[in-house]
């Protein structure tokens, strides 16, 4: 080979070794070495402020044993990204604004009573059955299911959590009731609905009063008593003013947990499920009034001194006719004159009611 060829070929070569470094140094620009770019932090995770407002009284069962532990639920199975305000005892409004102080957004969250809103939850009613029930666990329990069922198309316009009929109420009073003849003319506070009905169907007079002004109308005499359940006359001090007590099924109101729909569509989907999770059925998830409460309430009122009267079975038989009649039957009636299925959706309510165990004595016979 000769001297020129040798120097082409070198020369040659020389290119080829100076365009591989170059190529290798473009790639160590375009490519960067592993953990030179960190990957991007992940998004923080969404938050939940949630205002929860209600009638009950801060010192009541209901705040103390069930509506406070479960706000305190919501905040520690979020980890914290769910914070909780709470407003006890009409702070945001009277009980009968409840669902609209929720619907309208003043709170994200809260419990209210629809029979006091006399038809605007006609269907919902049915909840409000003389019936006995002994725990709000259960209740609650009969009150979903009847939601799933028929019920949810009463409360398009809020994230319903959950439904139910309360528990059984008690015929309270300030002097002795024994029978039918002993009822007629006493003036009696009633909370609406059905219970209304019931007092005018023994021949007795219903009276529609806060329960704050219950107190000083029984001891004054303005009225003879109340029909309402075991918690809120312990709560209200009622039987400081009204020591005796008819045990029969009066049932009680609709009442439920509603959250405002802005307030529920912009949570985060993981904290949706919390939600749902805990405020389903936020008595048996915190013990707060459930039978065993119930029961110890009762315990309460008979040791500060109410005399509770158990009815002989005539007499009770005789009550739960007039309610079947006067009552059920009249409310079936009325429905499906407003086109609404009454007939069907009291046998979807017997039908729950026997799956968990509940008595309905007052339940037509044909």
């Amino acid at each position: 080979m000769g001297k020129k060829e040798l120097l082409k070929k070198l020369v040659l070569v020389g290119l080829a070794l100076v365009m591989v470094l170059a190529l290798a140094g473009c790639a160590a620009k375009t490519a960067p070495a592993p953990n030179e770019a960190p990957a991007p932090a992940p998004a923080p995770a969404g938050k939940a402020q949630i205002k929860f407002s209600t009638w009950h009284v801060p010192a009541s069962a209901e705040c103390t044993t069930v509506w406070e532990p479960m706000l305190k639920e919501l905040e520690a199975r979020s980890n914290g990204r769910i914070t909780t305000t709470p407003y006890f005892g009409g702070a945001l409004g009277p009980g009968p604004d409840h669902y609209d102080i929720v619907a309208d957004g003043l709170s994200d969250m809260g419990y209210f009573t629809a029979t006091w809103t006399p038809g605007r939850f006609p269907l919902s009613d049915v909840l409000s059955m003389p019936v006995f029930v002994g725990g709000k666990e259960v209740a609650v329990d009969i009150g979903n299911a009847m939601y799933e069922k028929i019920l949810h198309r009463e409360f398009q316009d809020v994230k319903l959590l959950n439904l139910n009929g309360c528990i059984q109420a008690y015929f309270w009073t300030t002097k002795p009731v024994r029978t039918l003849e002993d009822v007629k003319g006493l003036r009696m506070r009633s909370p609406g609905g059905l219970q209304t009905y019931m007092i005018q169907a023994l021949g007795a007079e219903p009276v529609f009063m806060p329960l704050g002004d219950v107190y000083l109308s029984m001891e004054t005499g303005v009225i003879d008593g109340i029909v309402t359940c075991p918690q809120l006359y312990y709560a209200f001090k009622l039987y400081e003013v009204a020591d005796h007590a008819v045990v029969a099924s009066f049932g009680c109101v609709t009442e439920g947990v509603a959250m405002n729909l802005d307030s529920w569509n912009s949570m985060p989907d993981d904290l949706k499920v919390i939600v749902e999770d805990v405020v389903s059925n936020p008595f048996r998830l915190t013990g707060g009034l459930n039978v065993d409460a119930i029961n110890g309430i009762m315990k309460k009122l008979a040791d500060a001194g109410v005399n509770f009267y158990e009815l002989p079975a005539a007499e009770a038989d005789r009550w739960n006719a007039i309610f079947a009649e006067e009552v059920v039957k009249k409310w079936v009636d009325q429905m499906e004159a407003k086109g609404l299925p009454g007939k069907e959706t009291l046998l979807m309510y017997k039908e729950e009611l026997d799956k968990h165990g509940v008595a309905f004595p007052a339940f037509p016979k044909d």
